[in-house]
């Protein structure tokens, strides 16, 4: 189904209590069904029927990011935090009563395996208990979105939201970036309480949840949430052993690098993301010309890229710049009834705008391409270790563009783009650990929370230098970190799909069309295979393998070694 504007489409709020009724009455009917072809009409209609209630639940949670001060969104996206739950657990029954049919190896010959696997990771995730503590977290994470887009600040005559003073921390005035750095932070020491309350909350409610499906804290949940079928948390740390071994040496070079560059004895935290004393990379253009270059781009990088741009541009699914009331972070959401992604960021006039816009259209890329072949709605996503491969392997494949956005200072986009990147697995793996400590010790309080982060960098990010500022030295970073508090145990996915996107880049700087086709056969294979299996068929290597981690980076450190940055 098509549809011409974004802002043309009429949102409704589906009828959560008619819609349970009617998954109840299919379930009855696929466990009466005679024949397998009366079976899957049953299945095939509920699927049609999810995509109504899934693009209307996708709207309201775009229009509220959009704006959190709106109260009818507010309300809306309240009354989704209370019905998704109930809707979760009605379809977990369908699942269940798939794999109770008789039908059961019909329906894995007809979609595969994966479809299988994932309707049983579904009985073992939920189960009617678990409605009210997921209602609740609902609450509780929109609580944290509105006090996080709440961060509103005067700073050099200008109302400064988070982003306003993340660009004023890339100031060529030192003592610019330090004022910006300290108002930043006072934010976070002002809410240091309320922040922590709320994690305390949630974290209590998850290892609730855990206990609920007979596990003895949250992880095993979390791992289920996360569709993990293949790997456990033993693999996860033999992986972050080797990030320290392999990664963070690299890391703490760079930053050593960086304080000769801008003539500084030593890094602190607000010199962190000023690279260039001749100024960092900043796109060339404001964000109208920018995304008329993503059109160009994207037509020269491919065929169907261009198609996806052109599509993007025209429905009105780009909301890129920052506003007052705007959630934080950047995202890609997908309205299925209209087989259309969504890109939502928050552009402030730094480089990191296009790596995000170039990012989320990774994202959107695979969407748009995997819900034009697979047949199944389910199969549009993969798991995020897979998924965030799409979209860290897109920055890598559209560099030959970026003079288009960067004009002369695209050299130094590419040294930073780079050098984040390897800098930011470290940070991933440092995110990931903190959560296995506190779902492993739900009793923790916030205090004993705050110092178990501040162990945690010194192993991961033993050069960052707060200054003193005391939320942080204590350890309270981790509170602007938004999916340790919505996300449980995403974040090391970045950092495991960091390792195909850099193997994707050395292939292309040695074969291009090669490179892309490997890409283009994951995109379109959306989520209809396991993560293993979707690292084969693109040929990527497992980030668990002995080897892969020092592999992979290997072509992005040359690259950094053979780049003279003080002359940049």
């Amino acid at each position: 189904m098509e549809f011409t504007k974004f802002s043309k489409l009429n949102y409704t709020r589906p009828d959560g209590a008619a819609y349970k009724e009617y998954v109840e009455g299919a379930i009855a009917a696929l466990k009466g069904a005679k024949s397998f072809d009366e079976a899957l009409s049953i299945y095939m209609e509920d699927e049609e029927k999810s995509k109504e209630f899934s693009t209307m639940a996708s709207l309201c949670a775009i229009r509220y990011s959009l704006d959190t001060r709106d109260e009818f969104y507010k309300a809306e996206n309240e009354y989704f935090s209370e019905t998704w739950p109930i809707i979760s657990e009605v379809s977990t029954r369908f699942d269940r009563a798939i794999l109770e049919s008789p039908f059961k190896e019909d329906f894995r010959a007809k979609f595969g395996e994966q479809f299988i696997v994932n309707a049983e990771l579904s009985v073992r995730a939920i189960s009617e208990a678990l409605i009210p503590f997921m209602q609740r977290e609902g609450k509780l994470t929109s609580e944290y979105d509105a006090l996080a887009a709440s961060l509103s600040v005067e700073f050099m005559g200008e109302e400064c939201n988070n982003y306003g003073l993340l660009k004023h921390m890339q100031s060529p005035d030192r003592a610019v970036r330090k004022a910006a750095y300290e108002l930043w932070a006072k934010w976070f020491a002002d809410n240091e309480e309320k922040l922590g309350a709320l994690y305390d909350e949630l974290v209590s409610l998850r290892h609730q949840m855990g206990l609920a499906m007979g596990y003895s804290t949250f992880t095993p949940l979390g791992y289920l949430n996360m569709g993990r079928t293949s790997y456990g948390p033993e693999d996860v740390k033999r992986y972050r052993d080797s990030v320290v071994k392999y990664i963070v040496p690299v890391c703490r070079e760079l930053r050593r690098r960086q304080a000769k560059r801008i003539g500084v004895d030593k890094l602190k935290f607000y010199d962190e993301s000023y690279m260039f004393t001749t100024g960092n990379a900043i796109p060339a253009h404001p964000m109208p010309e920018l995304i008329e270059a993503a059109k160009v781009m994207y037509h020269q990088l491919s065929g169907q890229t261009g198609e996806f741009f052109d599509y993007m541009a025209e429905h009105e699914l780009l909301e890129l710049e920052t506003a007052p009331g705007k959630a934080m972070g950047g995202y890609c959401s997908f309205l299925a009834k209209y087989k259309s992604p969504f890109i939502f960021s928050n552009a402030n006039g730094t480089m990191d705008d296009i790596g995000t816009l170039t990012h989320e259209c990774g994202h959107a890329f695979e969407a748009y391409v995997a819900s034009r072949i697979q047949p199944l709605s389910q199969f549009i996503w993969s798991t995020s270790e897979v998924d965030e491969i799409h979209s860290m392997a897109m920055e890598y494949f559209t560099y030959p563009w970026m003079e288009l956005f960067f004009g002369d200072t695209t050299d130094k986009y590419y040294f930073t783009h780079l050098a984040d990147a390897l800098c930011f697995v470290p940070y991933g793996c440092c995110v990931d650990e903190y959560q296995h400590i506190v779902y492993e010790n739900p009793n923790l309080t916030p205090a004993e929370r705050t110092a178990a982060w501040r162990e945690l960098e010194k192993k991961y990010l033993p050069d960052r230098d707060y200054d003193g500022v005391d939320v942080f030295e204590r350890g309270g970073f981790w509170m602007q970190k938004l999916h340790i508090f919505q996300m449980p145990f995403y974040y090391i996915d970045y950092t495991l799909a960091s390792m195909g996107a850099f193997e994707f880049y050395g292939k292309a700087l040695h074969d291009r069309a090669s490179a892309w086709e490997d890409y283009m056969r994951l995109c379109r294979a959306g989520g209809s295979m396991s993560y293993r299996e979707l690292l084969k068929l693109a040929n990527l290597s497992d980030p668990f393998a002995e080897g892969t981690v020092e592999n992979a980076i290997k072509p992005i450190v040359d690259k950094l070694n053979s780049i003279d940055d003080l002359k940049l």
